[in-house]
Protein backbone atom coordinates (compact mmCIF):
# COMPACT_ATOMS: atom_id res chain seq x y z
CA UNK A 1 0.00 0.00 0.00
CA UNK A 2 1.10 3.53 -0.74
CA UNK A 3 2.92 5.37 2.29
CA UNK A 4 2.22 8.61 3.47
CA UNK A 5 -1.18 9.11 2.01
CA UNK A 6 0.72 9.26 -1.35
CA UNK A 7 -1.42 7.52 -4.41
CA UNK A 8 -0.19 6.13 -7.06
CA UNK A 9 -0.22 7.78 -10.77
CA UNK A 10 -1.75 6.83 -13.60
CA UNK A 11 0.63 4.54 -15.64
CA UNK A 12 0.14 1.41 -17.46
CA UNK A 13 3.43 0.01 -16.28
CA UNK A 14 3.24 -4.06 -15.26
CA UNK A 15 4.07 -5.01 -11.87
CA UNK A 16 6.94 -7.17 -13.30
CA UNK A 17 8.22 -4.33 -14.53
CA UNK A 18 8.35 -2.52 -11.64
CA UNK A 19 9.85 -5.31 -9.11
CA UNK A 20 12.39 -6.08 -11.47
CA UNK A 21 13.33 -2.64 -10.39
CA UNK A 22 12.86 -3.61 -6.86
CA UNK A 23 15.19 -6.77 -7.54
CA UNK A 24 17.77 -4.11 -8.58
CA UNK A 25 17.81 -1.81 -5.54
CA UNK A 26 17.56 -4.95 -3.14
CA UNK A 27 20.88 -6.30 -4.78
CA UNK A 28 22.00 -2.99 -5.09
CA UNK A 29 21.17 -1.16 -1.93
CA UNK A 30 21.02 2.71 -2.30
CA UNK A 31 23.77 3.68 0.68
CA UNK A 32 25.99 1.03 -1.34
CA UNK A 33 25.58 2.78 -4.33
CA UNK A 34 26.02 6.20 -2.91
CA UNK A 35 28.82 5.51 -1.62
CA UNK A 36 30.83 4.23 -4.37
CA UNK A 37 29.29 7.38 -6.16
CA UNK A 38 31.37 9.59 -3.54
CA UNK A 39 34.40 7.60 -3.62
CA UNK A 40 34.64 7.78 -7.20
CA UNK A 41 34.00 11.72 -6.56
CA UNK A 42 30.82 11.88 -9.04
CA UNK A 43 28.29 13.15 -6.24
CA UNK A 44 26.40 16.11 -7.87
CA UNK A 45 27.74 19.49 -6.25
CA UNK A 46 23.90 20.78 -6.79
CA UNK A 47 20.46 19.51 -7.02
CA UNK A 48 20.09 17.91 -10.59
CA UNK A 49 16.95 16.59 -12.28
CA UNK A 50 18.65 13.45 -13.29
CA UNK A 51 21.27 12.80 -10.10
CA UNK A 52 23.60 10.57 -9.62
CA UNK A 53 22.24 7.29 -8.15
CA UNK A 54 19.66 7.70 -10.25
CA UNK A 55 21.99 7.49 -12.94
CA UNK A 56 23.67 4.47 -11.25
CA UNK A 57 20.18 2.22 -11.36
CA UNK A 58 19.96 3.64 -15.06
CA UNK A 59 23.04 2.04 -16.58
CA UNK A 60 21.87 -0.94 -14.80
CA UNK A 61 18.32 -0.68 -16.26
CA UNK A 62 20.08 -0.27 -19.83
CA UNK A 63 20.49 -3.96 -19.65
CA UNK A 64 17.19 -5.24 -17.75
CA UNK A 65 15.43 -3.57 -20.80
CA UNK A 66 17.97 -3.70 -23.22
CA UNK A 67 15.34 -3.06 -26.25
CA UNK A 68 14.11 0.09 -24.56
CA UNK A 69 15.12 3.93 -25.93
CA UNK A 70 17.07 5.76 -23.34
CA UNK A 71 13.75 7.57 -22.81
CA UNK A 72 11.78 4.20 -22.09
CA UNK A 73 14.29 2.89 -20.12
CA UNK A 74 13.92 5.77 -17.69
CA UNK A 75 10.33 5.53 -17.69
CA UNK A 76 10.77 1.79 -16.38
CA UNK A 77 13.31 2.84 -14.07
CA UNK A 78 11.87 5.55 -12.21
CA UNK A 79 8.23 4.08 -11.68
CA UNK A 80 10.13 1.03 -10.52
CA UNK A 81 12.37 3.47 -7.73
CA UNK A 82 8.81 5.45 -7.43
CA UNK A 83 6.48 1.94 -6.37
CA UNK A 84 9.59 0.93 -4.57
CA UNK A 85 9.47 4.31 -2.52
CA UNK A 86 5.51 4.07 -2.39
CA UNK A 87 4.95 6.43 -4.23
CA UNK A 88 6.75 9.33 -2.37
CA UNK A 89 9.32 9.82 -4.95
CA UNK A 90 8.94 11.21 -9.05
CA UNK A 91 10.99 12.19 -11.69
CA UNK A 92 10.44 14.46 -14.66
CA UNK A 93 10.50 12.75 -18.21
CA UNK A 94 13.78 13.85 -19.17
CA UNK A 95 14.77 14.51 -22.87
CA UNK A 96 17.35 11.86 -24.42
CA UNK A 97 20.01 14.47 -24.19
CA UNK A 98 19.55 15.28 -20.62
CA UNK A 99 20.50 11.46 -20.00
CA UNK A 100 23.28 11.43 -21.96
CA UNK A 101 24.82 14.37 -20.54
CA UNK A 102 23.89 12.66 -16.60
CA UNK A 103 25.61 9.49 -17.82
CA UNK A 104 28.73 11.24 -19.14
CA UNK A 105 28.93 13.04 -15.20
CA UNK A 106 28.90 9.72 -13.80
CA UNK A 107 31.05 7.96 -15.74
CA UNK A 108 31.96 4.45 -15.32
CA UNK A 109 33.76 4.02 -12.61
CA UNK A 110 31.09 3.88 -10.01
CA UNK A 111 29.41 0.77 -12.00
CA UNK A 112 32.56 -0.60 -11.54
CA UNK A 113 32.95 -0.36 -7.83
CA UNK A 114 29.42 -1.33 -7.42
CA UNK A 115 30.09 -4.62 -9.23
CA UNK A 116 33.25 -4.81 -7.17
CA UNK A 117 31.33 -3.89 -4.11
CA UNK A 118 28.24 -6.40 -4.23
CA UNK A 119 29.07 -9.49 -6.70
CA UNK A 120 30.59 -12.36 -4.56
CA UNK A 121 30.01 -16.07 -5.15
CA UNK A 122 26.61 -17.10 -3.95
CA UNK A 123 26.54 -20.89 -4.20
CA UNK A 124 25.20 -22.37 -0.58
CA UNK A 125 26.71 -25.69 0.55
CA UNK A 126 23.96 -28.01 -1.38
CA UNK A 127 23.62 -26.06 -4.61
CA UNK A 128 24.19 -28.48 -6.98
CA UNK A 129 27.01 -28.49 -9.67
CA UNK A 130 28.92 -25.90 -7.33
CA UNK A 131 31.48 -27.89 -5.33
CA UNK A 132 34.19 -30.35 -5.57
CA UNK A 133 35.96 -32.17 -2.73
CA UNK A 134 34.35 -29.27 -0.42
CA UNK A 135 36.24 -26.74 -2.98
CA UNK A 136 33.83 -24.47 -5.27
CA UNK A 137 33.89 -24.43 -8.74
CA UNK A 138 34.46 -21.57 -10.54
CA UNK A 139 36.01 -20.99 -14.07
CA UNK A 140 38.01 -18.48 -16.02
CA UNK A 141 37.26 -17.19 -19.93
CA UNK A 142 37.12 -14.58 -21.99
CA UNK A 143 34.89 -13.38 -24.86
CA UNK A 144 34.11 -10.29 -27.30
CA UNK A 145 31.69 -7.63 -27.50
CA UNK A 146 30.57 -6.14 -30.46
CA UNK A 147 30.30 -2.26 -30.06
CA UNK A 148 28.89 0.63 -31.90
CA UNK A 149 30.58 2.04 -35.15
CA UNK A 150 32.07 5.18 -33.72
CA UNK A 151 35.89 6.72 -34.36
CA UNK A 152 36.23 6.87 -30.68
CA UNK A 153 35.09 3.46 -29.92
CA UNK A 154 37.41 2.02 -32.88
CA UNK A 155 40.57 4.33 -31.36
CA UNK A 156 40.26 2.94 -28.00
CA UNK A 157 39.33 -0.26 -28.32
CA UNK A 158 40.08 -1.67 -31.83
CA UNK A 159 38.73 -3.43 -34.64
CA UNK A 160 39.92 -7.09 -35.27
CA UNK A 161 40.81 -8.81 -38.27
CA UNK A 162 38.11 -10.88 -39.57
CA UNK A 163 38.87 -14.28 -41.26
CA UNK A 164 39.67 -13.31 -44.41
CA UNK A 165 42.35 -10.73 -43.36
CA UNK A 166 40.05 -7.58 -43.62
CA UNK A 167 38.73 -5.77 -40.55
CA UNK A 168 35.27 -6.83 -38.57
CA UNK A 169 32.18 -4.93 -39.21
CA UNK A 170 32.44 -3.55 -35.49
CA UNK A 171 35.05 -2.76 -32.84
CA UNK A 172 34.97 -5.10 -29.66
CA UNK A 173 36.00 -4.82 -26.02
CA UNK A 174 37.45 -7.98 -24.94
CA UNK A 175 36.12 -9.00 -21.27
CA UNK A 176 37.70 -11.70 -19.44
CA UNK A 177 35.74 -13.03 -15.89
CA UNK A 178 35.33 -15.58 -12.90
CA UNK A 179 32.30 -17.43 -12.84
CA UNK A 180 30.93 -19.89 -10.66
CA UNK A 181 30.38 -22.91 -12.59
CA UNK A 182 26.95 -23.81 -9.96
CA UNK A 183 25.19 -20.65 -10.28
CA UNK A 184 26.69 -18.53 -13.36
CA UNK A 185 27.81 -15.36 -11.04
CA UNK A 186 30.09 -13.57 -12.21
CA UNK A 187 31.86 -12.38 -9.41
CA UNK A 188 35.07 -10.76 -10.94
CA UNK A 189 36.18 -9.36 -14.42
CA UNK A 190 38.18 -6.71 -16.46
CA UNK A 191 38.02 -5.08 -19.61
CA UNK A 192 40.31 -4.11 -22.25
CA UNK A 193 40.72 -3.44 -26.18
CA UNK A 194 40.23 -6.40 -28.00
CA UNK A 195 44.11 -6.38 -29.13
CA UNK A 196 44.74 -7.21 -25.39
CA UNK A 197 46.13 -10.65 -24.35
CA UNK A 198 43.40 -12.48 -22.59
CA UNK A 199 46.35 -14.27 -20.57
CA UNK A 200 47.48 -11.08 -19.79
CA UNK A 201 44.59 -10.01 -18.62
CA UNK A 202 44.03 -12.66 -16.42
CA UNK A 203 46.94 -11.84 -14.38
CA UNK A 204 44.80 -9.06 -12.57
CA UNK A 205 41.86 -11.62 -11.76
CA UNK A 206 44.03 -14.73 -10.73
CA UNK A 207 45.59 -12.50 -8.47
CA UNK A 208 42.21 -11.78 -6.34
CA UNK A 209 41.52 -15.85 -6.68
CA UNK A 210 40.81 -16.85 -2.92
CA UNK A 211 41.78 -20.08 -1.00
CA UNK A 212 38.38 -22.73 -1.52
CA UNK A 213 38.23 -22.50 -4.85
CA UNK A 214 38.82 -25.12 -7.44
CA UNK A 215 39.70 -22.63 -10.64
CA UNK A 216 39.12 -24.51 -14.22
CA UNK A 217 40.36 -22.92 -17.44
CA UNK A 218 40.71 -23.84 -21.28
CA UNK A 219 44.24 -24.47 -22.36
CA UNK A 220 44.53 -21.06 -23.81
CA UNK A 221 45.58 -19.86 -20.32
CA UNK A 222 48.19 -21.65 -19.18
CA UNK A 223 51.79 -20.25 -18.76
CA UNK A 224 54.05 -21.39 -16.36
CA UNK A 225 54.13 -17.67 -15.07
CA UNK A 226 50.20 -17.93 -14.69
CA UNK A 227 50.03 -21.00 -13.61
CA UNK A 228 52.22 -20.59 -10.50
CA UNK A 229 50.53 -16.47 -10.07
CA UNK A 230 47.32 -18.43 -9.59
CA UNK A 231 48.30 -21.71 -7.42
CA UNK A 232 50.27 -18.94 -5.11
CA UNK A 233 46.73 -17.66 -3.62
CA UNK A 234 46.08 -20.66 -2.28
CA UNK A 235 43.25 -21.88 -4.82
CA UNK A 236 43.31 -24.83 -6.47
CA UNK A 237 43.64 -25.19 -9.92
CA UNK A 238 42.19 -27.68 -13.01
CA UNK A 239 43.51 -26.23 -16.41
CA UNK A 240 43.69 -27.94 -19.46
CA UNK A 241 47.14 -27.75 -21.61
CA UNK A 242 48.25 -28.87 -24.65
CA UNK A 243 49.56 -32.46 -25.44
CA UNK A 244 52.50 -31.08 -26.32
CA UNK A 245 53.28 -30.02 -23.24
CA UNK A 246 55.86 -32.68 -21.40
CA UNK A 247 55.73 -32.30 -17.62
CA UNK A 248 58.69 -34.57 -15.86
CA UNK A 249 57.10 -37.69 -14.98
CA UNK A 250 58.37 -37.99 -11.11
CA UNK A 251 55.31 -40.85 -10.30
CA UNK A 252 52.38 -42.70 -11.40
CA UNK A 253 49.08 -42.89 -8.99
CA UNK A 254 46.93 -45.88 -8.28
CA UNK A 255 44.06 -43.61 -9.98
CA UNK A 256 45.95 -43.81 -13.46
CA UNK A 257 47.06 -39.94 -12.76
CA UNK A 258 50.81 -39.04 -12.45
CA UNK A 259 52.56 -36.40 -10.37
CA UNK A 260 55.43 -34.49 -12.47
CA UNK A 261 57.08 -31.59 -12.33
CA UNK A 262 56.43 -28.50 -14.64
CA UNK A 263 59.19 -25.90 -15.31
CA UNK A 264 59.19 -22.67 -17.73
CA UNK A 265 59.76 -22.93 -21.26
CA UNK A 266 60.82 -19.73 -22.10
CA UNK A 267 62.29 -16.25 -20.10
CA UNK A 268 65.82 -15.16 -19.62
CA UNK A 269 65.87 -16.92 -16.12
CA UNK A 270 63.69 -20.19 -16.70
CA UNK A 271 66.88 -22.67 -15.89
CA UNK A 272 66.86 -20.95 -12.46
CA UNK A 273 63.41 -21.30 -11.73
CA UNK A 274 62.43 -24.09 -9.04
CA UNK A 275 59.99 -26.48 -10.97
CA UNK A 276 56.25 -26.54 -9.40
CA UNK A 277 54.77 -30.09 -8.54
CA UNK A 278 51.92 -31.04 -10.28
CA UNK A 279 49.22 -33.59 -11.41
CA UNK A 280 48.48 -35.14 -14.71
CA UNK A 281 45.12 -36.30 -15.92
CA UNK A 282 44.89 -37.80 -19.18
CA UNK A 283 41.45 -39.02 -21.03
CA UNK A 284 39.64 -39.22 -24.29
CA UNK A 285 35.82 -38.38 -24.77
CA UNK A 286 34.36 -41.42 -26.01
CA UNK A 287 31.70 -39.91 -28.25
CA UNK A 288 31.79 -41.58 -31.30
CA UNK A 289 34.61 -40.74 -33.45
CA UNK A 290 37.44 -42.62 -35.07
CA UNK A 291 39.99 -39.98 -33.53
CA UNK A 292 38.79 -38.90 -30.21
CA UNK A 293 40.23 -35.72 -29.11
CA UNK A 294 43.07 -36.00 -25.76
CA UNK A 295 42.23 -34.27 -22.39
CA UNK A 296 45.81 -33.58 -20.39
CA UNK A 297 44.90 -31.78 -17.85
CA UNK A 298 47.00 -30.39 -14.77
CA UNK A 299 45.69 -29.74 -11.30
CA UNK A 300 47.40 -28.85 -7.98
CA UNK A 301 44.82 -31.34 -6.24
CA UNK A 302 48.53 -33.71 -5.57
CA UNK A 303 46.09 -36.63 -3.73
CA UNK A 304 43.66 -38.84 -5.33
CA UNK A 305 42.23 -39.04 -2.25
CA UNK A 306 40.57 -36.05 -2.35
CA UNK A 307 39.67 -35.72 -5.94
CA UNK A 308 40.11 -38.92 -8.02
CA UNK A 309 41.22 -38.37 -11.72
CA UNK A 310 37.60 -40.00 -12.55
CA UNK A 311 36.06 -37.01 -10.83
CA UNK A 312 38.51 -34.32 -11.77
CA UNK A 313 37.88 -34.82 -15.68
CA UNK A 314 33.89 -34.89 -14.55
CA UNK A 315 34.31 -31.89 -12.81
CA UNK A 316 36.69 -30.18 -15.89
CA UNK A 317 33.52 -30.50 -18.14
CA UNK A 318 32.30 -27.99 -15.67
CA UNK A 319 34.40 -25.39 -17.36
CA UNK A 320 31.30 -25.28 -20.47
CA UNK A 321 29.11 -23.20 -17.83
CA UNK A 322 31.43 -20.06 -18.19
CA UNK A 323 30.41 -20.26 -22.06
CA UNK A 324 27.04 -20.75 -21.09
CA UNK A 325 27.44 -17.57 -18.66
CA UNK A 326 28.64 -15.33 -21.58
CA UNK A 327 25.82 -16.58 -24.11
CA UNK A 328 23.71 -15.48 -21.09
CA UNK A 329 25.26 -11.69 -21.01
CA UNK A 330 25.80 -11.13 -24.74
CA UNK A 331 22.32 -12.97 -26.43
CA UNK A 332 19.51 -13.14 -24.09
CA UNK A 333 20.58 -10.44 -21.95
CA UNK A 334 21.12 -7.64 -24.82
CA UNK A 335 18.23 -9.42 -26.85
CA UNK A 336 18.86 -8.76 -30.56
CA UNK A 337 20.59 -5.59 -30.40
CA UNK A 338 23.63 -6.68 -32.25
CA UNK A 339 26.10 -3.92 -30.56
CA UNK A 340 26.02 -2.16 -27.29
CA UNK A 341 24.28 0.80 -27.85
CA UNK A 342 26.76 3.69 -26.39
CA UNK A 343 29.20 5.67 -28.69
CA UNK A 344 32.13 6.35 -26.43
CA UNK A 345 34.91 4.29 -24.78
CA UNK A 346 33.90 5.46 -21.21
CA UNK A 347 29.73 5.13 -21.83
CA UNK A 348 30.63 1.97 -23.26
CA UNK A 349 32.86 0.85 -19.91
CA UNK A 350 30.06 1.75 -18.21
CA UNK A 351 27.41 -0.15 -20.38
CA UNK A 352 29.42 -3.85 -19.66
CA UNK A 353 29.55 -3.48 -15.72
CA UNK A 354 26.10 -2.55 -15.97
CA UNK A 355 25.06 -5.70 -17.95
CA UNK A 356 27.28 -7.17 -15.36
CA UNK A 357 25.60 -5.76 -12.74
CA UNK A 358 22.66 -6.95 -14.27
CA UNK A 359 23.05 -10.20 -14.85
CA UNK A 360 24.44 -10.92 -11.64
CA UNK A 361 21.11 -9.65 -9.94
CA UNK A 362 19.37 -11.95 -12.14
CA UNK A 363 21.35 -14.93 -10.79
CA UNK A 364 20.82 -13.93 -7.58
CA UNK A 365 16.57 -14.04 -8.19
CA UNK A 366 17.15 -17.29 -9.61
CA UNK A 367 19.47 -18.66 -6.78
CA UNK A 368 16.79 -17.50 -4.49
CA UNK A 369 13.81 -19.41 -6.62
CA UNK A 370 15.42 -22.52 -6.81
CA UNK A 371 16.84 -22.86 -3.42
CA UNK A 372 12.87 -21.94 -2.32
CA UNK A 373 11.25 -24.41 -4.72
CA UNK A 374 14.02 -26.84 -4.34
Amino acid sequence: MPRGGWVKPESDRRLSDLVSVGLLTRVFPADVVDEVIAEAGRTQQRHRALPARVMAYFSIGMALHSEGSYEDVFALLTDGLSWSSGWSQSWSPPTKSAIFQARSRLGYEPVRELFFRVARPMARVDTPGSWLAGRRLVAIDGTCVDLADTPGNVEFFGRPPSSRGEKSAYPQARLVAVAECGTHAVFDAVTGPCAASETEMARELVSRLTPGMLVLADRGFYGFTLWRQAAATGADLLWRVKTNLRPQHVQTLPDGSWLARIVPTSGVNRRKTEPSMVRVIEYTLDDGREHPEQYRLLTTILDPDQASAHDLALAYAQRWEIENTFDELKTHQRGPRAVLRSKSPELVQQEIWGHLCCHYAIRTLMLDAATQSG
